[in-house]
């Protein structure tokens, strides 16, 4: 859809704008502002003849002046969009005018330089002068370039001072967001570094990176076959020599601060390429090939993957269907994370094959990374990482980010609770919402120095050099998450380290530990660690994710003439409770190909349709499918009589409140059910049409998608965006296999 800026509105917030400088930039705003409706009138200023006769043809202003005095006589706001080196001498003939209570404002890159020279015409900075810096531009230059849609979700940053006048800000701020700018505030001298980095810096390495090339004997041939990345990287060279240099010595003092920096990582690489450090320029390379996504998602309020926009994706599911075929879901994601965490911490290489390249386990790979260690992909599945041992991390640039992902940061407390260095650890929204005392409080007691947000919730700052010891403690409830990160926590304190559970969760941890020679004991419920051991590189094979390949066993049970095939996935006894809970429905699910593969138990599972009937889900089965939960909710809504979940407190603390998000979307679809403070009661039934929300948790969007096999009518689900989180090929494996969901078009 194109985007339009609205054509004149109703009622003009300025009589007069002046506008002097009519080039790109502010050519465009004044046409802009004057096909907005905004301004009463327009008027432009501007030295070249040439300029001022088409500004007035193109419609860019409504007249055009010479003169600047007569141009400013009555002027609401001004303007200034001429170079920067020939704003002092702008400002010195603004301040010997009446300009009366006209607000200022400018365009120029350099703000401090900007500044100064206002402070120095005026005897101090004028209260009504609103200092800006449109990030926007373009291949073409002058008056004849302007476009009114040039600053569309563009940045425009805004540096007001102490003395600003508010009103004035607040008037300079909203001229540019009628115009489409994303506006930002910031202070002068933050602008100037900011600026000097990620604009001024590169200008000035294509300019001489160009011209060094262009000075060699063989520059024709070095040009002739330049391929498609040095024009990437040298187009800037193109940008007008005149205004560079003048920013240039606008903004010295940041840009050399940012230059000697950026020569002292030259020089680095260079001493690695002379001494044949391999290591040292796969680490900056890996850094980098990732770090333009990875911030950008961060500022984005997103996690790492593009598969699904954050907007309101929703799901179309179309009723009907039957499933047939074979399919291997992606990768574990429980062991994708802890393979990222012990691989970094072992030493030697770890070679990973099945990686799950969804968000989640990303964003444990990104923290790593962002921690020193080399990581090469992902590339379909594979990773290898160069481990650097148990003591070999490093502090992270900054906070370290981690999306959606709830593992993430709570087995990340655990062992960046013993590190020597200070930490950060936060994420989008939704994790910004869910409970981090329950890991917090047991590292206090081992000595961690842990601070939350209110109520226990990210960000956590987990302060370094405090020495850990051994903790024995009983879980309060059943949780992977809390006893993996305390037994992490455990390789690094002081004396022996014991966890014991109320009932059996998955014990990835325990089993890849092992698979890394780190002694790990296991008695019954009970596991233990010493610290001093050491972790060594491995292999290590992904079997595919059960919780993912929970949704295709319980759609092919419900389908009637579904006869579908899973590969390799993985049966560790810790997570198959949702294989025993629909046997004990009526489920047709054979285990076949039985094997293992890197201490974890697999197989193949072959699913038939069959009639389903109601349950009381035994209590014990409850922690060995409690991600599951979801899409067993869809098969008892399917199912022939009652179904009731008791002991299962633990889901309304997940992604979302899984139980009452559950019990919400069921009863929009017309299937009887009562929510519990611990569990759910749901009667069998028809399954209608309707609208439901995934409320950003993935296995809901996924469990109604499943839930439309068995529907009278389309179920539009709102809400998707986080599915990309832990299965980014859902709704491709979906179309293989015969389910009739997709993602709805966007107008």
């Amino acid at each position: 859809m194109l985007d339009v800026i609205p054509m004149q509105s109703a009622v003009p917030m300025i009589g007069r704008l002046v506008v002097i400088g009519l080039g790109l930039i502010g050519g465009s705003f004044a046409k802009g502002l004057r096909e907005s409706g905004l301004c009463r009138e327009v008027v432009g200023v501007d030295l070249d003849p040439q300029s001022r006769q088409l500004a007035v043809e193109l419609g860019v202003v409504d007249r055009c002046e010479e003169d600047l005095v007569l141009a400013c006589q009555g002027a609401d706001v001004i303007q200034l969009a001429v170079p920067i080196l020939a704003m002092e001498k702008l400002l010195a003939l603004l301040a010997g005018m009446d300009l009366g209570q006209a607000v200022l404002t400018d365009v120029g890159s350099a703000k401090g330089n900007v500044v100064r020279a206002a402070q120095e015409a005026f005897g101090g900075m004028p209260a009504r002068f609103v200092p800006g810096h449109p990030i926007a531009g373009s291949e073409q230059s002058g008056v004849e370039a302007s476009n009114a849609q040039l600053f569309r979700r563009h940045k425009v940053i805004l540096t007001p001072l102490e003395q600003t006048d508010t009103a004035a800000l607040d008037l300079v701020d909203r001229l540019w967001r009628e115009l489409g700018a994303d506006v930002e505030h910031m202070q002068v001298e933050r602008h100037d570094e900011v600026l000097a980095a990620t604009s001024h810096l590169p200008h000035l390495l294509a300019f001489g990176l160009v011209d060094s090339l262009a000075k060699r004997s063989e520059n024709l041939d070095i040009f002739r076959y330049a391929a498609g990345g040095f024009r990437d990287f040298t187009r800037i060279a193109g940008s007008d020599p005149v205004m560079w240099h003048d920013i240039f010595l606008a903004n010295r003092e940041a840009v050399l601060r940012t230059l000697d920096t950026f020569r002292n990582d030259l020089d680095a690489l260079r001493d690695a390429v002379d001494a044949g450090d391999g290591h040292q320029l796969l680490g900056v390379f890996t850094r980098a090939r990732v770090a333009r996504e990875h911030f950008g998602k961060i500022l984005a309020r997103r996690a790492y993957v593009d598969a699904m926009n954050s907007n309101d994706l929703i799901f179309l599911a179309n009723p009907g269907g039957r499933l047939s075929g074979r399919i291997r879901v992606p990768g574990d994601k429980s062991i994708s994370h802890r393979s990222i965490m012990l691989g970094s911490l072992a030493e030697g290489t770890t070679e990973v094959e099945g990686f799950l390249e969804g968000e989640d386990a990303l964003a444990t790979l990104q923290a790593f990374r962002d921690m020193g260690v080399v990581i090469e992909g992902p590339h379909h599945g594979r990773v290898t990482i160069h481990g650097v041992g148990l003591h070999g991390l490093k502090p992270a640039p900054g906070p370290i980010y981690l999306g959606n992902s709830g593992t993430s940061m709570r087995l990340l407390s655990g062992l960046l609770a013993a590190q020597s260095f200070d930490s950060t650890l936060t994420g989008d929204p939704s994790l910004s919402k869910r409970p981090m005392n329950r890991v917090a409080n047991p590292l206090r007691e081992m000595g961690a120095v842990i601070e939350t947000a209110a109520e226990g919730r990210p960000p956590m700052v987990i302060r370094g050099g405090h020495k850990l010891k051994g903790l024995t403690y009983t879980l309060p409830m059943a949780s992977a998450q809390v006893k993996s990160c305390l037994l992490l926590a455990g390789l690094y304190a002081e004396g022996k380290t014991t966890v014991t559970e109320p009932a059996p969760t998955r014990d990835h941890t325990e089993r890849m530990l092992r698979g890394f020679g780190y002694s790990v004991s296991v008695d019954g419920a009970t596991a233990s660690v010493e610290s001093g051991g050491k972790l060594k590189a491995t292999h290590i094979e992904v079997p595919a994710d059960i919780s993912s390949a929970a949704f295709f066993l319980v759609a092919a049970s419900i389908a009637e003439g579904s006869e579908l095939v899973l590969e390799h996935v993985g049966i560790n006894p810790t997570r198959t409770g949702v294989i025993d809970i629909l046997r004990l429905m009526g489920a047709d699910i054979r285990l076949e190909n039985q094997r293992e593969v890197g201490g974890e138990p697999v197989a193949d599972l072959h699913v038939r349709a069959a009639k389903l009937k109601g349950i009381e889900i035994p209590e014990e089965l409850v922690p060995l499918a409690i991600d599951e939960f979801p899409v067993l909710f869809v098969a008892a809504a399917c199912a022939e009589g009652r179904t009731v979940l008791r002991g299962a407190e633990e889901l309304r603390v997940k992604e979302s409140d899984r139980i009452q998000v559950m019990a919400d979307g069921l009863l929009t679809l017309g299937v009887k059910c009562e929510p519990t403070p611990d569990g759910i009661i749901i009667e069998g039934g028809q399954i209608g049409g309707g609208e439901v929300h995934g409320h950003g948790d993935h296995r809901i969007a996924m469990a109604f998608s499943v839930a439309s096999l068995r529907a009278n009518a389309p179920i539009r689900i709102h809400d998707c965006a986080n599915v990309a989180t832990s299965f980014p090929n859902f709704l491709a494996l979906c179309a293989q296999v015969g389910i009739r969901v997709a993602q709805e078009a966007q107008s």
